[in-house]
């Protein structure tokens, strides 16, 4: 594991770790692209992967592969016993009540979607009003609206500031008796704004409302504790934790989850099955329709030991200081412009360069072996809002370094003299 050490200027914390110790830890990063070294910061879409992790899911496929739950051999046991100890992991990472109100899902998309297509489906009615804003990624928009024209459901839009904050009044201002759920970023995806969550929910839970926290984004790079949030409902992806792709997690608070129909049927979601009618499991297992992704989840659980290993306030003082390096760095480079520039946001950097397409500047930057994301970043409605078509986006990780920066601005001034 890596070793935390003093204070330097890279962290800026008396708790910071090894920053090269931290890069060997994945093997990926060694790797050139176009002949150049690989500088990865797209990992808001999806982080790359510590040693940790890629040893535990080849260890689970290699020497204790079987399928979870009810197996009456010792293979099956340790593999279940494997898949429900990260169940633990999780609830202590979320600092939750129970292991019972965590439920595995395939990302965080499918989680929302199972909030939508069994709480809300069961309990809004038409005329009940869910509260969502302008900065949400489609996954938090799209169940929405699909509810919204089933059900005779209003959707109000909280609205973001020019410079991508969240302004908790006009938040405020939109909440009435009608409001039965609010639906809201931890973190925007696209500004890197954080969403001040414990505010949203006290102000929701003053109107009565459910309250659900897409978490895709915020769980990466601050601590999150659900009980002192007061949220109903937290959601997370393993991909962005350093975990792999097909795990997701959703917490509910227990009177939530126990007061849920299914929302998908089959093995393992049942106590009895018969012709005449059957009888569901109780939560978490109720909504865990199938075999489960149980090798992803044993990723995850080694994503968090490794996560947790480091340290989340020595990687949140990093990140802070490498989203800071990052703001100095973009302004001085001409025809930038910054899209979200709160100052307390994510280490995410959205951007355009002036006269050039983003697209274009995106394959520049690739060439230069920087990957960064470009597009709508599945937030269109954002886009408009912002008046943009497409950003440039670089969001950084626990691994990510001032050179890479450095080279980020490089390849900017690069592509503007190729294409301006």
């Amino acid at each position: 594991m890596t070793a935390i050490v003093a204070f330097d200027q890279d962290c800026r914390s008396r708790n910071c770790y090894d920053l090269d110790s931290v890069r060997a830890d994945f093997p990926i990063l060694s790797r050139t692209v176009y002949d150049k070294p690989l500088r990865f910061l797209d990992n808001g879409a999806s982080a790359q992967k510590p040693r940790a992790v890629i040893d535990a899911i080849k260890n689970s496929y290699t020497s204790e592969y079987a399928n979870v739950h009810r197996g009456a051999h010792f293979l099956s046991g340790a593999a279940t016993e494997a898949y429900e100890g990260v169940r633990e992991k999780v609830a202590s990472l979320l600092n939750a009540s129970s292991p019972d109100t965590i439920v595995f899902t395939k990302n965080v998309t499918e989680a929302i979607n199972l909030v939508a297509f069994s709480w809300a489906e069961t309990f809004l009615d038409a005329g009940d009003e869910i509260v969502i804003t302008e900065m949400e990624h489609h996954a938090n928009i799209v169940p929405w609206q699909i509810l919204k024209e089933r059900k005779g459901l209003i959707l109000r839009i909280a609205p973001v500031e020019d410079d991508g904050r969240f302004d908790l009044d006009r938040f405020a201002a939109i909440l009435n008796d009608h409001t039965k759920l609010v639906s809201v970023p931890h973190v925007s995806n696209v500004l890197g704004t954080v969403v001040p969550i414990a505010e949203v929910t006290r102000l929701a839970k003053e109107k009565g409302a459910c309250v659900l926290i897409d978490g895709a984004q915020g769980i990466v790079h601050q601590a999150v504790d659900v009980q002192a949030l007061g949220c109903d409902f937290y959601a997370f992806t393993g991909h962005k934790l350093y975990g792999p792709t097909g795990i997701g997690v959703l917490y509910g608070k227990t009177e939530r989850l126990v007061s849920m129909p299914p929302w998908q049927g089959g093995g393992d979601m049942i106590e009895t099955v018969s012709f005449n009618g059957s009888v569901y499991a109780e939560p978490p297992m109720r909504f865990e329709a199938g075999t489960p992704p149980f090798v992803q989840a044993i990723g995850l659980g080694a994503a968090i030991d490794y996560v947790q290993g480091i340290g989340i306030d020595a990687i949140d003082a990093h990140e802070q200081y490498l989203r800071d390096y990052a703001f100095d760095a973009l302004r001085d480079v001409p025809d930038v412009r910054l899209i979200g520039e709160d100052p307390t946001k994510a280490a995410i950097m959205s951007f355009i360069v002036d006269g050039i397409h983003s697209m274009d500047v995106g394959a520049v930057l690739d060439r230069q072996g920087l990957a960064v994301r470009v597009g709508h970043h599945c937030a269109q409605p954002l886009m408009a809002r912002m008046g943009v078509e497409a950003t440039v986006r670089a969001s950084m990780a626990l691994y990510n370094t001032t050179e890479e920066i450095d080279a980020l601005a490089a390849g900017i001034r690069h592509a503007q003299k190729l294409l301006g």
